[in-house]
């Protein structure tokens, strides 16, 4: 395993990380050894962004015996209200989300206070004068918490985080979908020229401004999405037209210099073994740039990577996994049998969906979720 300096924290950090949003889809006891698993092949950073009491004691659990071995990114801001998760502000429920977190990971300190989820410049500045921030900076004194990050999608907000004194990495989610401009004919071959704009280099200006503002002002990054949700792995859903393997999702993300590690989401043991190739992968294995310089070039904007940041829900929808049943189901010419079936054990369905539109305010990337519920309860009858 290599290691990277992750900015101005200092802290060495494996360049696999683990994303840990899935660890409460399993058994307690299956998630832990998950994460042990990790820990035997050297990843050393852990997120945890996840509100839900399961996952934080899934965590606790799987490092309490080696505590010291893990860096912890821990957010503040994640809350688990009315049995769901919310992002909230108000200190009347922060503050004991947070001390949640600690007991729950059996630890009285945090390594990376995340400041959770920015992805809005208004909110970014009414945070600013706070107390929210104000208990930010007193965890950070009182030595609860070693470094301040923050996690964002959107590269405005996340650029003015990078420029403040006090933010010494950001989560940030990147990979070759995420990054790229729009599909307009006139800058496709400019894109995938042998020479071309230095300033360009197939990223969006904003992006390109972000990741060179954390590189000037030594922030460094960690990354969530690096798969896009698994989409680029399948030529019928990758925007791409294409299919990319782990390898190479990877190998795009650390072509980004202030980027340290890669925070990947795992089901299994086999998912952390395709992450940890990259470690020993041949240049050819790496080689992102040639499948998708020959690929269309399309628009992310409207797709779903199952990131659960659409939560709360009125009627307790699981919408990512909705999305995610949706998606494979329609990949195939005939629904599953299978996926049919894991779709009727939810404890909530696409039928259910109020319309309200609140979940589409909440999405980094502006998916039209009430309209997918309501082709989802057509496609499943339920």
């Amino acid at each position: 395993m290599n290691y990277r300096k992750l900015g101005k924290t200092g802290l060495m950090v494996s360049e696999i990380g683990f994303g840990g949003e899935w660890l409460e889809r399993h058994k307690v006891e299956e998630s832990v050894e998950l994460i042990k698993y990790a820990g035997s092949k050297g990843i050393n950073i852990i997120d945890c962004w996840m509100a839900d009491p399961k996952s934080r004691d899934i965590i606790g659990e799987a490092i309490k015996d080696n505590r010291s071995e893990w860096y912890i990114q821990g957010h503040l801001g994640s809350v688990w209200k009315d049995g769901q998760y919310n992002r909230i502000r108000d200190m009347e429920y922060v503050r004991p989300a947070f001390e949640d977190l600690l007991q729950r990971l059996q630890t009285d300190y945090i390594d990376l206070g995340m400041i959770h989820y920015v992805d809005s410049e208004e909110e970014w500045d009414s945070l600013q004068s706070s107390d929210f921030m104000k208990y930010v900076f007193e965890l950070k004194e009182k030595g609860i918490i070693k470094h301040i990050g923050m996690s964002s999608h959107n590269p405005k907000v996340a650029v003015k985080a990078a420029k403040t004194d006090y933010i010494e990495m950001i989560m940030f989610s990147i990979n070759p979908a995420f990054d790229m401009l729009p599909g307009r004919a006139e800058i496709i071959d400019d894109m995938f020229a042998d020479n071309f704009d230095e300033k360009l280099k197939g990223t969006d200006p904003e992006r390109a401004d972000f990741y060179k503002v954390c590189e000037e002002n030594n922030v460094g990054l960690t990354v969530m999405k690096p798969y896009a949700g698994g989409r680029l792995f399948d030529a019928q859903r990758s925007p791409f037209g294409v299919a990319l393997t782990p390898v190479q999702c990877i190998s795009y993300v650390f072509s980004i210099p202030a980027v340290a590690s890669v925070l990947c989401g795992y089901d299994t043991t086999e998912q952390i073994d395709m992450a940890l190739k990259f470690e020993t992968a041949t240049d050819e294995e790496k080689d992102y740039a040639s499948v998708i310089a020959n690929a269309p070039l399309h628009s992310y904007k409207g797709q779903c990577t199952y990131c659960g940041h659409c939560k709360p829900c009125p009627v307790d929808i699981d919408i990512a996994m909705v999305n995610k049943f949706y998606d494979l189901a329609t990949i195939q010419g005939a629904v599953p049998e299978s996926v049919k079936s894991h779709y009727e054990l939810l404890d909530s369905h696409a039928s259910d969906c109020l319309g309200c539109q609140s979940c589409e305010e909440r999405c980094p990337f502006g998916v039209k979720i009430s309209e997918r519920m309501t082709m989802t309860a057509e496609l499943f009858g339920l």
